[in-house]
């Protein structure tokens, strides 16, 4: 049982691997792109006191790692491909649903008295009217704990972020919300965060962006997310809130192929609790640990 008051904010990254600098990766000379910008072989200095480890999502399996295992992973602690056998891409087989069934950080936490933790996404009204077959390891990490889901009614009364925080992809869809700024978005989100012992955030528009090998498209979302991720830093109380920042995979910075990298991830760790959670990461399978360590941790003087 804890008895901490310290919260973790999860910022999940899909396909962001640490890549070399040249023509081929969009962070490279990328104004205003702290803290995204880490590169092979280069001594990183992120904003806000924040620590780089550079983190292994290979996980001692052959292969280009995926984002159904890597996530599996990241959200349970369980290494999924070695589970398995290989990286899973896509969605999660049923392996990997058994495995977020029974082991989902959202779960852990609940069992150890941690509360409230949320998933702060919005999900579209299409996903609860048309259950799609296929769901990803973040959904399936909810509902293994029996966790509700955000909607767009929690979209508009600033409760929930939407994957593309600018929700610029919902109002090409037809959906009635209003554009938010980077700004905007990040009031919302620390928010969330400040309300929560442990919060979830899920952005993948990287990883499509990065199949694309659209250079333009890439540094255009880079530059808002780096600013998103430093407008939210700035609005949270570090010395209560941990952040950690990590991705599945490697991707979005090679476009000189559409394929996942095999590159180290970027782990970053913000907040007071920083330096201790950066010792104990080596893979994407030590997330969670950390994570419920943190929560389950007394606090200082008991």
């Amino acid at each position: 049982m804890t008895t901490s008051d310290a919260s973790v904010l999860l910022f999940f990254i899909d396909g962001l691997g640490i890549g070399t600098r040249g023509p081929f990766n969009p962070l490279d000379n990328l104004p205003e792109a702290a803290p995204l910008a880490v590169f092979q072989n280069e001594t990183p200095e992120p904003l806000f006191n924040g620590i780089v480890v550079p983190t292994d999502p290979r996980l001692g399996v052959e292969g280009r790692p995926q984002s159904a295992s890597g996530q599996t992973t990241i959200l349970t602690g369980i290494n999924a491909p070695a589970q398995l056998g290989y990286h899973k891409q896509g969605f999660p087989n049923k392996p990997l649903l058994d495995i977020i069934g029974r082991h989902s950080i959202f779960k852990q936490l609940g069992n150890a008295g941690v509360g409230p933790a949320t998933f702060a996404n919005a999900y579209s009204d299409r996903f609860f009217t048309e259950r799609p077959r296929w769901i990803s390891a973040t959904t399936a990490a909810v509902e293994a704990a029996g966790m509700t889901f955000r909607n767009i009614a929690d979209l508009k009364n600033d409760a929930a972020v939407f994957m593309d925080f600018t929700n610029r992809v919902l109002i090409e869809r037809g959906v009635d919300v209003a554009e938010r700024t980077e700004e905007e978005a990040a009031d919302v989100l620390a928010r969330i965060a400040s309300e929560n012992r442990f919060t979830l955030y899920e952005y993948f528009i990287t990883d499509k962006v990065g199949h694309e090998q659209d250079m333009t498209k890439a540094r255009e979302i880079l530059t808002s997310l780096a600013r998103f991720i430093r407008e939210l830093l700035a609005r949270l109380d570090l010395k209560r809130t941990t952040v950690i920042l990590t991705s599945d995979h490697g991707n979005i910075e090679d476009l000189s192929s559409r394929n996942h990298t095999l590159h180290l991830v970027p782990t970053i760790i913000w907040g007071a609790e920083r330096e201790q959670i950066a010792a104990t990461i080596k893979t994407l399978a030590d997330i969670t640990p950390a994570i419920v360590g943190i929560l389950c941790k007394p606090p200082k003087g008991t």
